[in-house]
């Protein structure tokens, strides 16, 4: 009960102060600068970063693993399967991703997740909807979004799931329901960020627990904010094919360098 209201408040409170910024930004009384440097720009007609941050963080196309993402260190090959997902495939029917986790898109998620700056998950999920619809378009629309829970001990002490507010704007612009419980975390568990790789991929199991009658027969976008070594959605993925749904789509920013031979 507790983690259910601080979710509804977070999302209440940035929906509407983001709503009132566009108002005023619209007026003129507002000030455009670009939310990745801060600069000063034109109001704009399209986006909402200025050119040297928009190249920064442009999706990635090419030298990467479709079914992981894991990033390969030649960024120019055609995307292709890696040796892991070869020799077994995820629990899942397909992962779409913006781009490595380097440079801008580091800065700003790191000062999303763990700086507090709220105001960052609006633009990051706004780059996460137009990737989905680029990559994916209509062919298989979600049926419902489902974040990759906290346990409510550490809602508290965060204040709001990071990926519940990214998947905000996701679910808003795709047109299909959010749950914030469709997924809940039944253990709590060290962070994963404390670990080292052989930790994380056994820290999780048990963790989650999905509502079966809800899920069942229903295609299910899972959003994560950042995976290393794909260990939570893994698990998770796991926890929604038990609970049976029609498909399991996860979606996550995957950082460079880190292993995703997770299973």
């Amino acid at each position: 009960m507790a983690g259910a209201v601080v979710n509804a408040l977070a999302g209440a409170f940035w929906d509407a102060r983001n709503a009132g910024r566009r108002l005023l930004a619209a007026s003129g009384l507002l000030e455009v600068r670009c939310p990745g440097c801060g600069l000063v720009i034109p109001r704009p007609e399209r986006g909402r970063f200025c050119p040297a941050c928009s190249a920064d963080l442009a999706r990635r196309e090419s030298g990467y693993c479709p079914s992981c993402g894991e990033p390969f260190e030649d960024a120019a090959s055609p995307p292709h399967p890696c040796g892991a997902c070869l020799r077994q495939p995820p629990p899942w029917d397909r992962l779409v991703f913006h781009g490595a986790y380097e440079g801008l898109l580091a800065e700003m998620l790191k000062a999303y997740k763990f700086g507090r700056a709220l105001g960052r998950g609006g633009e990051l999920g706004r780059m996460l909807a137009e990737t989905w619809l680029a990559r994916a378009g209509e062919e298989h629309p979600p049926d419902v979004l489902a974040p990759v829970p906290l346990h409510p001990r550490r809602l508290l002490w965060r204040g709001y799931n990071q990926s519940l507010e990214l998947a905000r704007p996701v679910a808003r612009r795709l047109g299909a329901p959010l749950e914030a419980d469709l997924l809940e975390r039944v253990r709590h568990t060290t962070p994963q960020v404390e670990l080292a790789r052989a930790r994380r991929l056994t820290n999780l199991k048990g963790a989650f627990r999905a509502d079966a009658e809800r899920t069942r027969g229903r295609r299910v976008l899972l959003v994560d904010d950042v995976s290393t070594t794909c260990a939570t959605l893994v698990e998770c993925a796991r926890t929604l094919r038990r609970a049976g749904p029609r498909g399991a789509t996860c979606w996550c920013w995957p950082a460079r360098g880190a292993s995703g031979r997770t299973r």
